[in-house]
């Protein structure tokens, strides 16, 4: 799914209350936001939907039919919604009927069916102008939208209340965690059972991620292993976390309103098995006479105050706050994961004090650096902080530092996240430091039989690639052998007549493509070697048979290897590592090939007036010429024969490289420290280092590793090809422009 698509489209609807509506942001973001719960909670249902029905029979009357559909419904991680809530109901609603009152409707029969959800449902529809509202359904109903999968929720809250915010409606950024890092704390932290909690839970991200992990890892239902206790100030906020959980299927029973500052639910300290959160960042004006009661080893402040403002009393910086919130709230076994602000893990003064009873509990498991460019609405670094009281004796004295500030992939200019293997990847790392090697075995094993499937689908993709390009040239062909001057040129003026000249030279690089030699054609895509003692240029050209070859023999190399044994997935790599730079060819081979292609094509159309021939099918030639061409997203089209083959030599390299990462770090299965990546420090050397808890002063400078990235030189070479192409379109297109200036003058 296209995010960045999704957003532009609801925030569409937005603005067009913004531009039409008499009302304010401040009194349709919230309306909005409850179009979005019943776009969301209709997609979920409808995904449970089929297999709900399929064992429904078909003479079953509908009233009883209905009965069975909710019934259905029940531990299914999405909401049983009645009829008059379905997105389909609103759609199909006569011209003339009062889309407000519907609305409204659907918001009614959802709170009776969930008494959670009473109050929390926005109303008031029937305050927008009925044509307004009914395109703004319109576009809530639209592709990109009714199919949006995973946990969007959350994000598109973020969006819309980040988008609010700069109208004065909301605060935005303060209840939302970015996906990347709430499933880095779920990943480590791993909660699976016993008392959940989030005391600044927000949209309730944490625990729907959690949900996910439950499902996906462990197989089960959240619902009857874990019991999620949230709280957050606002109620708005309050509104939305239980919206949340509600169209997810999860208990939202005990999301509470409250200041977790001074509201202490005291019944959970020391209770709960995980406690994970994004708490605000640097609050300052906390009133120190109301958690004075607080500092107990018992209490929620087991290791004291932090510093107070010298003029106003209050606490100056309230991180230590909730840190020693997390600690406490943990039972004698319990885990802890929060997002806290990268200053918090070096500041001094009495938050350093506090800092080091903390180092000294034991206690502390893992911190992990995040760079920049990970939060929606600001640009900022923070570090991950893990607790866990259940430490073996082993870990006791050691903490894991990771810095994973170089580990990202780029959204946008403003915006940054970690893949799934990235998030895997790092995930690792806090296996093998535990002792698990086998789960580090198992993701290497998915990966290179990830690898496997790609392989396997490599040959029909190029055989279907290369099927275009010969008709494409068996249509060229025929164009070139059976076209007169004659029909090319008629009704044209006799200055823009076409030459025999220029069809002959046409037709001698239409032969030289239909018969391409070897050595000039795949010369400049040569696979370039990982290994920097092999010297590309002895490194042989690549041909399809070639690639083709290759491929099948690491397909067959898998076929025969044990991959749940390390020594087996290591001898494997080494085969593997050798196909990489080949596919990476084979891709750059095959896009040559479509430019080429292209080009002649171009060249016949526009160049040679193809189409005034009786031997050119301008149709059919325009229906080939499409699957040369990338799909344009923005139109929702489908893969083309070009983009598939692309995708499966990119996908191929793409998952080889994954365990190349693994194994480049960590070649014999185990835990080892590796530098400005990640190390096991002991408490000695923190205690040494002041008691900072910040990952890059510990793991120091990563070496180049080769192979890592893509060829750097291999890059330049190809920007710059890729340059020299567009200023020659630049050359072309002022050529035409200026004959045409000319002939507008003559």
């Amino acid at each position: 799914m296209n995010i960045a698509q999704l957003e532009n489209e609801l925030w569409e609807a937005a603005d067009q209350l913004r531009a039409n509506s008499k009302l304010t942001a401040a009194e349709y973001s919230m309306p909005v936001l409850g179009l979005i719960f019943l776009r969301h909670a209709d997609n979920r249902f409808k995904a449970y939907l089929p297999d709900i029905t399929a064992d429904i029979p078909a003479q079953v009357p509908p009233a009883q039919r209905e009965e069975l559909i909710k019934l259905g419904f029940q531990g299914k991680a999405a909401i049983y919604l009645p009829q008059a809530a379905r997105f389909d109901h609103l759609v199909a609603l006569p011209q003339g009927a009062s889309v407000g009152a519907a609305i409204d409707t659907a918001m009614d029969t959802i709170e009776a069916e969930y008494e959670v959800l009473k109050g929390a449902l926005p109303h008031g529809y029937t305050a927008f102008e009925p044509d307004l509202l009914s395109n703004l359904v319109k576009i809530f109903d639209r592709p990109a939208i009714k199919v949006a999968t995973g946990d969007v929720f959350g994000r598109i809250y973020e969006y819309f209340l980040n988008k609010f915010a700069q109208s004065g409606a909301q605060e935005g950024g303060e209840f939302f965690t970015p996906p990347s890092l709430v499933r880095m704390i779920v990943n480590i932290i791993e909660p699976d059972h016993g008392l959940v909690l989030d005391p600044a839970c927000g949209s309730a991200g944490m625990f729907v991620q959690s949900g996910h992990f439950i499902e996906e890892v462990r197989h089960g239902s959240a619902n009857d292993v874990v019991t999620f206790h949230g709280q957050e100030k606002s109620d708005t906020n309050t509104k939305l976390s239980r919206m949340n959980l509600v169209v997810h299927g999860l208990d939202a029973s005990n999301i509470r309103q409250g200041n977790t500052f001074y509201d202490q639910a005291e019944h959970l300290i020391g209770k709960c098995d995980f406690v994970m959160a994004n708490p605000p960042f640097n609050v300052d004006g906390v009133e120190t006479k109301k958690i004075e009661s607080q500092v107990d080893e018992a209490g929620r402040l087991p290791f004291g105050l932090p510093g107070t403002n010298a003029k106003t009393g209050a606490i100056s910086n309230a991180n230590s706050l909730w840190i020693q919130y997390f600690y406490a709230y943990l039972n004698e076994a319990g885990r802890a994961g929060f997002v806290m602000a990268s200053s918090a893990s070096d500041s001094g003064n009495k938050d350093r004090d506090i800092r080091e009873k903390l180092v000294k509990t034991g206690d502390v498991d893992v911190m992990v650096g995040i760079g920049n460019k990970f939060f929606y609405t600001r640009s900022l670094p923070c570090t991950l902080w893990f607790f866990n009281k259940g430490k073996t004796k082993a870990l006791k004295n050691q903490v894991l530092m990771i810095d994973a500030r170089s580990v990202y992939t780029t959204v946008s200019a403003r915006s940054h996240v970690f893949t799934d293997e990235q998030l895997a990847n790092l995930n690792a790392i806090v296996w093998l430091y535990r002792g698990e090697r086998q789960k580090f075995c198992l993701l290497v094993d998915q990966y290179q039989r990830q690898v496997d499937d790609w392989l396997a689908q490599i040959p029909a993709r190029i055989a279907a690639d290369s099927s275009s390009i010969t008709n494409i040239g068996t249509l060229l062909k025929a164009f070139a052998d059976k076209a007169t001057l004659a029909e090319l040129n008629a009704e044209q003026p006799k200055e823009a007549h076409i030459t025999q000249a220029s069809l002959d030279v046409f037709k001698a690089e239409l032969a030289a493509a239909l018969n391409p030699p070897v050595d000039t054609v795949t010369k400049a895509v040569a696979p370039r070697s990982a290994n920097p003692s092999v010297d590309p240029v002895k490194e042989p050209p690549l041909d399809l048979p070639t690639l083709l070859a290759a491929c099948a023999k690491a397909h067959a190399e898998i076929a025969k290897t044990n991959l749940i044994s390390h020594a087996g997935q290591v001898a494997l790599q080494a085969e593997l590592d050798k196909l990489a730079p080949k596919l990476k060819a084979g891709s750059k081979l095959l896009e040559a090939r479509h430019k080429l292609w292209l080009k002649l094509l171009d060249t016949a159309e526009k160049g040679l007036r193809a189409r005034l021939s009786k031997a050119f099918d301008g149709k059919v030639v325009r229906d080939l010429k499409r699957t040369l061409l990338a799909a344009d997203t923005k139109k929702s089209e489908a893969p083309t024969v070009r983009d598939e083959v692309l995708e499966a030599l990119k996908q191929a390299a793409y998952f080889i490289h994954q365990v190349h990462w693994l194994h480049s770090r960590f070649p014999d299965g185990g835990f080892a420290d590796v530098p400005g990546l990640c190390k096991a420090v002991t408490l000695a050397e923190i205690a040494s280092n002041d008691f900072s808890l910040t990952p890059g002063r510990y793991v120091g400078t990563a070496p180049d590793l080769t192979g890592d990235d893509d060829d750097f030189e291999q890059t330049l070479r190809d920007i710059h090809e890729e340059l020299t192409e567009l200023n020659d379109k630049a050359v072309e297109l002022a050529g035409r422009i200026g004959c045409n200036f000319e002939a507008l003058l003559a």
